[in-house]
């Protein structure tokens, strides 16, 4: 049996960000986005499965904070063949998309839809798990709800269970993080110019990435903070496995 949950700012993520994740022209371009803004995202999963210490023949069950298309978790499946994910995410738009990303994989997929703040109300004390994975998705969150989450998360782990997130981050200093920004749009217009007009030049991918991140209420934290708060919530060896620019790999164990 699972151990019990004993626990039950800047701004709270709200079901607006949620909602943001609905809209059908958003659907439709977010993995060729995430490519265009994030092509570290396939170097930072193969990383973070790389960290997990476990046979990949092990029958193993994983919980995905916010699956979104199902990036992580087919790669996640493919790489351990006898796992089974139960997939969390608030978006039915999105949920879709994953089972259409999934769909020779889709016999070991449990898709939950819903809050995962809520953790506690689709996960029950009985169901437990070896591994608890996030990608580009907790950055909505402030630092209140994910020492929340996280502690939910460790509820569902088995001891010794890992926790790995891929995600963004910001730097302490503001003139380091102005120069990332820089670079982080040098890039985008670099890749995207001659094929999408929202990245022609700086200007227009910056007015682009400004208007999405308010839409999306993104929050990251720094990334000491965000050890911190997995130590707060309870996670040993925390650790930054990869890092470059705004992006990383960090995680604990139970």
């Amino acid at each position: 049996m699972c151990e019990p949950d004993s626990s039950r700012q800047k701004t709270p993520m709200t079901p607006d960000s949620i909602a943001a994740y609905e809209r059908p022209a958003r659907v439709a371009s977010y993995d060729a986005d995430m490519d265009m803004m994030h092509p570290n995202r396939h170097k930072m999963v193969e990383i973070a499965l790389e960290i997990l210490p476990f046979d990949p023949q092990s029958t193993i069950t994983a919980l995905d904070l916010g699956t979104g298309t199902g990036f992580f978790t087919q790669r996640f499946l493919e790489r351990f063949p006898r796992a089974t994910v139960i997939s969390v995410d608030g978006s039915r738009s999105m949920v879709e998309l994953a089972r259409t990303r999934l769909v020779f994989l889709t016999a070991r997929v449990d898709f939950r839809i819903g809050d995962f703040r809520q953790l506690h109300d689709m996960i029950p004390e009985t169901e437990c798990g070896e591994v608890v994975f996030s990608s580009y998705a907790l950055h909505h969150l402030n630092r209140k709800e994910k020492v929340e989450v996280f502690r939910q998360a460790l509820v569902f782990l088995k001891p010794e269970g890992w926790l790995i997130n891929a995600d963004i981050v910001r730097s302490e200093s503001k003139l380091i993080e102005e120069r990332i920004q820089q670079v982080r749009v040098d890039g985008i217009v670099r890749r995207g110019r001659a094929i999408d007009p929202r990245f022609r030049d700086a200007a227009a991918t910056r007015q682009f990435l400004d208007e999405l991140e308010a839409t999306d209420q993104d929050q990251p934290l720094p990334v000491e903070q965000d050890l911190q708060v997995l130590r707060d919530a309870g996670f040993t060896h925390v650790s930054v496995f990869w890092s470059e620019y705004r992006e990383v790999v960090i995680g604990g164990r139970k």
